[in-house]
């Protein structure tokens, strides 16, 4: 963003008296064009990647960090700038070739793991990172999307760098499974594993992602301040504390502001105070999950979390948690209550023992809590709880 922009930003936000100035700087999910401090991470990975400057494509590519170090903001980002430093808006590195015409040689292409389950979903976003033309969502079958992809890159002097990002995680594609499916393209594509860890029997380069330091944690919270915020809204202070309570990891740290903004709007608040700080760290779960597992569930899904998120904390068991999300839902008890097992299995939410009723006997039942933060989700989610 430019001096101007940024200018022109704080004016409206002076003139409406608006706290948020803009609710996509402040988001968890968003990744800003170029991540704060990590500078040297990006330039190992253009080293991991240099072959594609001579025309060739690069061994199979790891990069792997803790929760929250900004492994996918900064495989995005460099993709991003790959794509638009060598093809402007066709997303494409352009190369002379011997009959003196210009075309795309390679491109970079993100692909979420946890948004493709299927063969068709996985195809379709591989193809929507080759070209800027729109892809049919329905009309078409697998096989179609897969002979797209085949004609695409078997066209001339055409290669594709495609990271898979977040592949270990429950439930989401894997570096393996996309080799699988790219296999029709194998000669002409590199499958970049993006996650807290490698793959297995991974062989090629691994570019390693530390957890931010302190200092580069409030640099990064800063950055997002003073695009996000009003003026004043937030102080040096508050920034240290937060940088310092979320221990290196920036995603509970973005979670954790963009919560405190949500909570001082409703308050109708010109500031964010610590009691909106508190209660949004307090949303934030330790260990949790990054707020986009929740976000990438179905609808269905997501209903019943947002649901779940609405009932008061009491300790209820499962059943009864899963009947008062029906009373309120058009589902059934017993479909909430399979999907409240199945997040359990995923890791989106945890189960957790009951006290002990005083009388009972039998097995010990058990209640779930979320692991995502949840005043973000609430936020963030186009689905209700209804």
């Amino acid at each position: 963003m430019d001096l101007q922009e940024r200018i022109a930003r704080r004016r409206s936000a002076r003139e409406g008296r608006r706290l948020v100035v803009d609710r996509n700087a402040l988001s968890p999910v968003v990744h800003r064009p170029e991540p704060i401090g990590r500078g040297p991470v990006l330039e190992q990975l253009l080293d991991a990647l240099e072959p594609v400057f001579d025309g060739e494509l690069p061994p199979p590519v790891a990069v792997v960090g803790p929760p929250g170090s900004g492994t996918s903001a900064i495989t995005t980002a460099l993709f991003d700038a790959m794509n638009e430093g060598f093809g402007g808006s066709s997303r494409a590195i352009e190369t002379t070739t011997r009959g003196g015409t210009t075309g795309p040689a390679t491109w970079f292409v993100t692909v979420d793991g946890r948004r493709v389950g299927s063969p068709f979903a996985f195809y379709r976003a591989v193809l929507s990172g080759l070209s800027s033309e729109r892809v049919p969502e329905s009309g078409v079958g697998t096989d179609d999307l897969r002979d797209r992809l085949r004609e695409r890159l078997t066209r001339g002097d055409r290669r594709a760098v495609v990271a898979v990002d977040h592949h270990d995680e429950s439930e989401a594609l894997g570096p393996d499974r996309a080799r699988e499916l790219l296999a029709p393209v194998t000669e002409r594509v590199t499958v970049v594993a993006v996650g807290a860890s490698e793959p297995a029997g991974h062989e090629g380069a691994t570019v390693t992602v530390p957890a931010y330091r302190d200092h580069e944690l409030v640099d990064v919270i800063t950055d997002r301040v003073s695009t996000g915020l009003a003026a004043g809204a937030l102080d040096h202070d508050a920034v240290r504390d937060l940088a310092a309570w979320a221990d290196g990891n920036a995603h509970d740290a973005l979670a954790a502001l963009f919560g405190a903004a949500v909570l001082a709007s409703e308050d109708d608040a010109d500031r964010i105070e610590r009691p909106h700080l508190e209660r949004a760290r307090a949303a934030v779960p330790d260990d949790g999950v990054h707020v986009g597992r929740a976000l990438a569930l179905s609808e269905t899904r997501q209903r019943v979390l947002s649901a779940l998120v609405a009932l008061e904390p009491d300790d209820r068991p499962i059943d009864e948690i899963a009947a008062a999300i029906a009373d309120r839902s058009s589902l059934t008890a017993g479909t909430v209550e399979r999907f409240l097992y199945e997040l359990a299995d995923r890791g989106v939410v945890e189960r957790m023992p009951v006290a002990v009723r005083s009388g009972g006997s039998g097995r010990r039942p058990s209640t779930v809590e979320p692991r995502f933060p949840t005043i973000a989700f609430r936020a963030l989610t186009t689905a209700d709880g209804n």
